[in-house]
């Protein structure tokens, strides 16, 4: 029996709540994964888990086994980073998180130029409006937009973007530029469901918008504004290009809510290893940079 991939799949069927979800997880035959966990306990003569048609559960000997085992990963894979050079020379893979439109246009290309210039080291990057979790996704780092909870997490803020809302040439002309964002209760909008749910936030007041038109994508909410069909509330990156190409106009700048922070999330407090720190000190500041800029043009 190999116990440390029995571990793996122990805890893989502790996080993911049965050994249905754990096996689709892992890619693994359900009656694998529940085998092998059935030969560690056997091995171990004790019942590591509680079976029930809801939930997985453990027992008071099995949490126990659970968070000595999660230990006992940790530090073979930090023995193998440290065996391969990875803590000597920059090698290896490194998984990135971070907002789909963000990723697209502010991460990707600095990971394109990265590559470049680290051939020993491969990305993949996981573009994503879910939150994925670092530890259970298996992210070495992620780009996070707003404000962050308290957790052992190691964050670096790099940024702000901020709540814009803009409307078409075309829109502004035939229904005029609002002065208050009272106003857009009685103008058409297109409502970014990922936002909120149908009330638009501004500097210390909400608003209950009439949208003629909700979608599920930013992308979405973007080019309806720009075909005329409504004001849309969208973080300013999401609308950078179209208000710079003249597509789309700002409104209500004095209204905005308080920016929102960006920042890179990783895990690794001490001893980082050398792939990670080589990101890290080559994406903070370039996004710093681009930021930066985009705070100044809009």
């Amino acid at each position: 029996m190999d116990r440390l991939e029995a571990m793996r799949l122990l805890i893989a069927a502790v996080e993911a709540g049965s050994f249905s979800a754990a096996a689709r997880k892992l890619g693994v035959p359900l009656p694998t994964l529940s085998r092998k966990i059935g030969e560690l306990e056997k091995h171990l003569n004790a019942r590591l888990l509680i079976r029930s048609t809801r939930r997985l559960s453990l027992t008071e000997g099995g949490a126990t086994y659970v968070a000595t085992a999660r230990r006992i990963l940790d530090e073979v894979s930090e023995a193998e980073r440290a065996a391969s050079g990875e803590y000597v020379v920059p090698r290896g893979g490194l998984v990135v998180t971070a907002p789909i439109v963000f990723g697209r246009l502010y991460v990707l290309p600095i990971v394109c130029d990265f590559l470049s210039e680290f051939p020993e080291i491969d990305v993949r990057l996981a573009l994503s409006d879910r939150f994925l979790h670092l530890q259970d996704d298996q992210i070495d780092l992620a780009v996070r937009i707003g404000e962050l909870p308290a957790s052992s997490l190691v964050a670096s803020r790099v940024g702000t973007v901020s709540r814009v809302v803009c409307g078409s040439p075309g829109l502004l002309a035939r229904v005029g530029v609002p002065k208050t964002p009272q106003e857009l209760a009685d103008l058409p909008c297109v409502h970014f469901e990922g936002a909120s749910g149908g009330t638009w936030y501004f500097n210390r007041q909400t608003v209950l918008v009439r949208h003629r038109l909700s979608v599920n994508t930013a992308e979405a909410a973007v080019d309806a504004a720009i075909a005329g069909v409504g004001f849309t509330q969208v973080l300013s990156y999401q609308a950078a290009r179209a208000v710079q190409e003249g597509a789309l106009k700002l409104v209500l700048r004095k209204f905005e809510p308080a920016p929102l922070p960006v920042s890179l999330v990783h895990g690794v407090r001490n001893a980082l290893p050398l792939k990670l720190r080589r990101f890290l000190d080559y994406t903070a500041p370039r996004l710093r940079k681009t930021l930066s800029g985009e705070r100044r043009s809009g």
